[in-house]
């Protein structure tokens, strides 16, 4: 499969899913297990018994949230999260069509999340809750935009970077795609889903660096600004030459170019594990041959020393 095929709605194991491969309402039951309710202001939580505690940390952490970045506080709204106990369960909700590596789900035009608890509870850590939020975001985008169509890259760097998962110290890795000719046009993003982990990582660094670099001196409120005159024109293209001042093909190459400046091939190998072993191994050569050298010149210099008792000073009893 090329690049320009792994570029997805894929984000860090999470994604989007076309609405024709979900049901339209969650059942009372799946894979075996009845799943109860919880409602709270602004979502409901579908979870099965064994998930209850669960279930109760989850709607914490989604109610005590900071509001989304550039987004009406009161965005998402009437969303449905459901903890999937099992894959089965999961597939179920979404046609089977998601990798088996995935975190979460998003079918933001349903207003329907699903993460998966059955192998454990990991949703209740550092990783799990930021795939919430992750998820959390892209509902919400969709609904501030009243349903227009929004690029794939653009999509996905919003919720990576308004979940704070963009780690800029992986930024190294678009040098080499950019630098192999693997990195496709922004515009050429497409639904299909991989199956490797690589190639989605691969697809979450395209899209979520680009959108860092586009905010680098707006922030929140040159996206809000965005954001109205994209919903107010309807008109993706010309909202961003307005607010931004570039057309997106310029954007394109602008990024393109820092990406090859800002990470450079020295910061690239210093990033690389083989660099860190080569390192390694140049070190403990150097210590090897200078442990040798100094053996042999204390050997020079204990062989040059006069004995502490000559042998001239004994004498025959």
């Amino acid at each position: 499969m090329s690049l320009l095929a792994l570029i997805t709605s894929l984000v860090l194991g999470t994604a989007q899913l076309p609405v024709q491969a979900v049901p339209q309402l969650v059942p009372d039951s799946l894979d075996g297990e009845r799943y109860g309710r919880m409602s709270v202001t602004g979502f409901t939580l579908r979870f099965t018994s064994r998930d209850t505690l669960v279930a109760q940390r989850v709607a914490d952490y989604l109610s005590g949230m900071p509001p989304l970045p550039a987004l009406p506080d009161t965005l998402p709204i009437d969303v449905t999260v459901v903890l999937a106990h099992s894959p089965a369960a999961l597939d179920a909700l979404t046609g089977g069509a998601v990798p088996e590596w995935r975190a979460g789900v998003a079918i933001p035009s349903e207003g329907l999340i699903v993460v998966p608890t059955g192998e454990g509870t990991r949703i209740l850590g550092p990783d799990g809750l930021r795939t919430l939020r992750h998820e959390w975001a892209h509902v919400a985008l969709h609904q501030r935009l009243g349903g227009l169509r929004s690029p794939r890259w653009f999509d996905e760097g919003y919720a990576e970077w308004a979940s704070g998962g963009w780690d800029a110290n992986e930024s190294w890795r678009l040098r080499v795609l950019i630098a192999l000719g693997r990195a496709p046009n922004l515009d050429s993003l497409t639904l299909r889903w991989p199956r490797a982990r690589a190639d989605a990582d691969a697809a979450y660094l395209l899209s979520a660096s680009a959108l860092t670099f586009l905010l680098a001196d707006s922030g929140d409120r040159g996206l809000a600004l965005f954001l109205e005159r994209w919903t107010r024109d309807r008109s993706f293209e010309a909202a961003f030459r307005l607010t931004f001042g570039v057309t997106t093909g310029q954007f394109e190459e602008d990024w393109r170019s820092h990406v090859k400046t800002r990470y450079g091939w020295l910061f690239v190998l210093s990033r690389s594990a083989v660099f860190w072993m080569v390192l390694a191994l140049v070190l403990l050569l150097m210590a090897r041959v200078r442990h040798r050298r100094n053996r042999e010149h204390m050997a020079r210099l204990r062989a040059s020393e006069i004995p502490d008792l000559p042998s001239f000073w004994y004498t025959d009893p």
